[in-house]
């Protein structure tokens, strides 16, 4: 038993060694947490006494969320919806799906979406107009990464923590396939090649 329980931890040890060997890391915890402190900052200064919401897309913007809830000092709730795109297409966006809309208490209230990455902008403006819908006093936008790459719409978040080149990324919430979301920080693969 011990000597299989050494063989599956080697197997698993080098399958590790293997992952890391194709990351390539672009954004470290420490730049990640100096950078939401900094927004926390700015968030805590223009929701002074307001009805604050924060609502999260889930999957993706569930770490900068719940890191950016620790530095705020503003009163707030705490709201989610669902969207997916990718889902296990791995790299290739599919169709959007959003769900969870119908729980969400947001009348009369400021509101903060908080999403992970804005490409196209599809999802947060999809997301944003069916908010709308439930009445909100405001919303504004908040995302954790930003592609720098051209788009058709002109809508631009009010908070951006970063700005990357267009790759995909994955870790702090960001997934491949739905896997490596627990990565502490943001990577991208070596090469843009998946190792699956």
């Amino acid at each position: 038993m011990r000597k299989r329980l050494t063989i599956i931890g080697l197997a698993l040890s080098s399958l590790c060694s293997a992952l890391d060997d194709n990351l390539e890391l672009l954004i470290s915890q420490e730049e990640l947490a100096s950078k939401i402190a900094e927004v926390a900052q700015q968030i805590n200064s223009d929701y002074a006494d307001k009805n604050l919401t924060l609502v999260m897309i889930m999957k993706g913007s569930a770490c900068v969320t719940i890191d950016l809830m620790r530095y705020l000092t503003v009163p707030f709730k705490l709201e989610y919806v669902k969207a997916s795109s990718y889902g296990y297409n791995g790299s290739t966006n599919g169709a959007l799906t959003l769900s969870g809309l119908n729980q969400v208490e947001i009348e009369g209230r400021d509101v903060l979406l908080i999403d992970d990455i804005f490409e196209t902008g599809n999802t947060i403006l999809k997301v944003t107009e069916a908010l709308m819908e439930h009445h909100p006093k405001s919303i504004k936008t908040l995302l954790l990464l930003v592609k720098n790459i051209p788009r058709k719409t002109t809508y631009r978040p009010d908070y951006t923590l970063f700005e990357i080149e267009n790759r995909f990324v994955i870790g702090y919430g960001l997934d491949y396939k739905e896997l490596y979301r627990g990565l502490p920080a943001i990577y991208a693969f070596v090469n843009d090649t998946p190792p699956f």
